[in-house]
């Protein structure tokens, strides 16, 4: 490489693609080239930043003429239609064995179609997700890379210099082939979302089943996150709780409008769970509570229907709040247990190799997620890497053990009180579903033939059988072809 060349370049030069450009430039190593679209883009970026040498280029030829061989480039565009633009006047100018990278949240479908179309031109493609949002991007994401084995052998030493670091190891790890690492992502924003929701439903029992003010409250997060709950989002919780609106002098939760936004993945992770088959039922809650919190002219129409009509009050708010704390950390066990179930069968699905405890080590640290709790994870895949159910797992049994007498206290509350819950309930729904010994299921079988002839199993002998309904009620063996 000569003194000229930059060893990676970033395509996409909005925040969270110049902060990478920024992080990558800061690693001992990397000469980094930049392009945007826009000429204006670029020139800021390379004024405002002098110290991070980079290679500034106004044409895709001059940006791949800039880059060693193999050529390697991260676009960090909007996902969709902008993605297969940059792809595409990339591949023009990229020659077999470089690579594209897409840092974008992009839906693993598409990263599928990409790779195996630019695979044809001898290019690697590399869907890569890329967490932790605008501070993660500059000073340390956590990075979920797909791609060939070819790509990770360029591309890995890259990626680790400018990845977080947890417990001495960087946060970023071979995910698997082509639309794998966007895969990976997708269910990491998902478990995101059903994290966030049982925060916000914690907050929202303590809040009205105790009258403590969210200052008050901020302080119980601050406490919980010294134990088992240490995470981020409940560190964050906490200072969005003491938050004093600069204009009202009103708390600025009280300030914020109620409905919650979303930029897609948590649909596609329930969308995708449908489609494998795998219940992930805490994370579906979370994002049809922010899909109902966005429909104000309905909640408005429905307010005028008849609620519990006793008030909310809890005799003992110490009491209430160990509940709560304790119901939350075995629904965030059932969450992120539902994840990895997603995960597991995706791999099989798509014919992927993925690890699940390496997935859960690089969500220690520069990610939304991150939090200690995952160090259990990982030790629970070391011990047992084919794991069925990962909430079955010692340390995760032993603390539903412990918690599940004060989370079906606080469910029970909240629905005599009339507050919703629905991530703290579907939670438990799947706990007490998951264990169960026998489920309704048999009578919904029985419905399926009736109606449809769809045919069931017996549980005292081989086969596939059907009953003719009408007249004497005569079971038939059928041909398994439903």
């Amino acid at each position: 490489m000569n003194a000229a060349a930059a060893n990676i370049g970033v395509v996409g030069l909005a925040v969270m693609g110049s902060n990478l450009a920024r992080n990558l430039a800061s690693r001992e190593g990397n000469t980094v080239a930049v392009y945007n679209r826009s000429r204006e883009k670029t020139d800021d970026l390379v004024a405002e930043h002098p110290e991070a040498g980079f290679l500034p280029a106004f044409s895709y030829e001059e940006f791949a003429a800039s880059l060693s061989k193999p050529r390697t480039a991260i676009i960090m565009v909007k996902a969709g239609r902008g993605t297969d633009a940059v792809i595409d006047e990339l591949v023009k100018v990229f020659e077999p064995g470089d690579i594209i990278v897409d840092g974008g949240n992009a839906y693993f479908p598409d990263t599928i179609r990409r790779e195996k179309a630019v695979r044809e031109t001898g290019i690697n493609f590399v869907g890569a997700g890329i967490s932790g949002g605008e501070e993660g991007a500059l000073n340390g994401p956590s990075i979920m890379p797909g791609g060939s084995d070819e790509s990770w052998v360029t591309l890995g030493p890259i990626l680790k210099s400018i990845a977080a670091v947890a417990e001495g190891e960087p946060c970023v790890t071979h995910i698997g082939h082509d639309g794998a690492g966007h895969f990976v992502k997708m269910v990491h924003n998902g478990i995101e979302y059903a994290d966030m929701q049982l925060i916000a439903e914690a907050y929202d029992l303590i809040r009205r089943g105790t009258g403590k003010t969210p200052a008050e409250i901020a302080d119980v997060f601050a406490e919980w996150n010294k134990g088992e709950l240490e995470s981020y989002l409940i560190e964050i919780t906490a200072e969005v709780l003491r938050q004093v609106d600069a204009d009202t002098g009103k708390p600025l939760v009280d300030v914020i409008l109620d409905q919650a936004g979303a930029k897609g993945t948590g649909a596609w992770t329930v969308q995708t769970a449908l489609a494998l088959g795998v219940p992930v039922s805490g994370i579906a809650e979370a994002t049809f509570a922010r899909s109902l919190s966005s429909h104000p002219e309905q909640r408005a129409v429905a307010s005028t229907l008849p609620g519990p009509e006793e008030a909310f009050e809890v005799a003992d708010a110490d009491a209430f709040i160990e509940d709560v704390r304790q119901a939350l950390f075995a629904s965030k066990i059932i969450a992120y247990s539902q994840g990895f179930d997603e995960i597991r069968a995706g791999a099989a699905e798509y014919d992927w190799t993925i690890d699940l405890g390496a997935v859960s080590k690089i969500w220690r640290e520069g990610c939304i997620i991150r939090a200690q709790f995952l160090n259990r994870i990982a030790d629970a895949y070391a011990e047992q890497a084919d794991l069925p159910v990962l909430a079955t797992a010692p340390y995760f049994a032993d603390a539903l053990t412990r918690g599940q007498a004060a989370w079906r206290r606080v469910v029970i509350a909240a629905t005599q009180a009339g507050i919703p819950s629905p991530a703290f309930s579907s939670s438990l729904a799947y706990y007490d579903g998951i264990r169960a010994e026998r489920l309704p299921a048999a009578l919904v079988q029985g419905q399926r033939d009736y109606f449809g002839a769809h045919t069931y199993k017996r549980i005292d002998k081989d086969g596939t059988f059907h009953t003719l309904w009408s007249g004497d009620r005569t079971e038939i063996e059928a041909e398994d072809t439903h």
